[in-house]
């Protein structure tokens, strides 16, 4: 894997940057968005996404994290290893413990410069921004400061324009006490002593800042540097897009298993039901209609056959599908065959004075048009085979575990990769 060099300012610049944030939010009562232990330097914004920064002995360091809505390293198909080819002196227990539950977006590496493994060309964001953007430079640390006065505070002024200026005019002297490693209890109260909603506790805010090394007489943390690589890592093979295509190809050339009791029904009030629907919306008004259906326990689909259903008059379509959805889960819900399973995708076919039903437990029938991005989702395929007694999964059910996208199919299927 090509390894990059980045333009990213130098760790302890972001360091003191996370001091002063930390310092200030541990002022107003918030210790666990920004802080400083012996592990490094974190940031966690509650809502599943997180940064760390940690200092590594010989002035190198590691910053690392995870977005769950930028960082599309992480959902990027092929599978980008973004520890290929790095360095051995990394905290590799933590990066691969998060890499292994894929929340790990980025990580950049410092060794006189910062590096990272080079991205695809089509990739967009990593995450690093969205988890880091209060520390990344001056000006943004600046304006997270005023944030934390005015959002976090709830600071509300009468006369904002002077306030702000002042407000600004401290937060200035904060990042430069952290620069300076002096940050005290006079600093932090210029700039949080304001704030009346909450009670704000500068000996609170000193002591998060030094944690980080950032008071008089305090040391930042440094971890020792890892003698060696893993020896062995888990590395994806193959990404969920492609772990879903997999086991969308073995659908589509799999068979039915034999259900020799399952291959007729009885009218249900059910099916009945479904059958009305289905004459009452002939598009030609002769009873012929025909109507496709895949069914999973959180949602269906639908698509049309030679004859689909019609709109009615001031009705909208989503009106009609939902009409029919309800209508069609009603049907597989009773005919629920327990351990055997519940089918997969139905198509319907009426006429005036006859219909025909075909179901599909097994397999991705030929009628189901497959457009490469839509169809039973891994996790609903799984609860579905979960459900069912072993002698009634289809073998394709095996690429359903999730190992398969770290170690890769079993060999009978690996042909369906090419």
């Amino acid at each position: 894997m090509e390894i990059t060099t980045v333009d990213l300012d130098a760790p302890p610049q972001l360091w003191a940057r996370w001091v002063a944030q930390a310092a200030a939010l541990a002022t107003i009562g918030y210790r666990d968005v920004y802080w400083i232990d012996g592990a490094g330097a974190h940031h966690d914004d509650h809502g599943g996404n997180y940064a760390r920064l940690t200092l590594i002995d010989g002035d190198r360091a590691v910053l690392f994290g995870y977005d769950h809505e930028y960082s599309r390293t992480v959902d990027h198909s092929p599978p980008i290893d973004l520890l290929a080819g790095a360095p051995e002196w990394l905290p590799w227990a933590d990066l691969t413990s998060a890499a292994n539950l894929d929340r790990l977006g980025y990580v950049y590496w410092y060794d006189k410069a910062w590096h990272r493994v080079a991205y695809p060309h089509d990739l967009g964001d990593d995450g690093l921004l969205a988890t880091v953007r209060e520390v990344i430079d001056d000006e943004q640390a600046l304006l997270a400061l005023g944030e934390i006065v005015f959002e976090w505070g709830r600071h509300g002024p009468a006369d904002s324009v002077r306030e702000r200026a002042s407000v600004n005019a401290a937060a200035d002297r904060l990042l430069a006490a952290a620069y300076a490693r002096a940050v005290d209890e006079t600093v932090l109260w210029n700039l949080l002593g304001r704030i009346s909603a909450v009670q704000p506790d500068p000996r609170a805010g000193v002591a998060a800042a030094a944690q980080g090394g950032g008071t008089p007489g305090s040391a930042a943390p440094f971890v020792p540097a890892a003698p060696a690589r893993p020896v062995r890592r888990r590395v994806r093979a193959l990404s969920d897009e492609q772990h879903q295509q997999l086991v969308w190809t073995a659908m589509r050339q799999a068979h039915e298993l034999d259900r020799p009791d399952e291959t007729t029904y009885p009218a249900s009030p059910e099916l009945t039901a479904l059958i009305h629907w289905a004459r009452g919306r002939a598009p030609r008004g002769d009873g012929r209609c025909s109507a496709l259906f895949q069914l999973e326990i959180d949602g269906s689909s639908e698509q049309p056959g030679e004859f689909p259903p019609a709109t009615r008059e001031g009705e909208n379509s989503w009106s009609a599908y939902r009409e029919a959805s309800d209508l069609v889960r009603a049907l597989w819900t009773a005919e629920n065959a327990g351990g055997r399973g519940r089918w997969l995708f139905v198509r319907l076919e009426t006429s005036a004075d006859d219909f025909r039903v075909e179901r599909r437990w097994d397999s991705w029938p030929e009628w189901w048009e497959y457009d490469g991005i839509t169809g039973p989702w891994l996790d609903q395929l799984n609860a579905e085979m979960t459900r069912r007694s072993p002698q009634w999964r289809p073998d394709w059910a095996v690429l359903l575990d999730t190992e398969v996208a770290w170690s890769g199919p079993p060999d009978r299927y690996a042909h369906l990769l090419d």
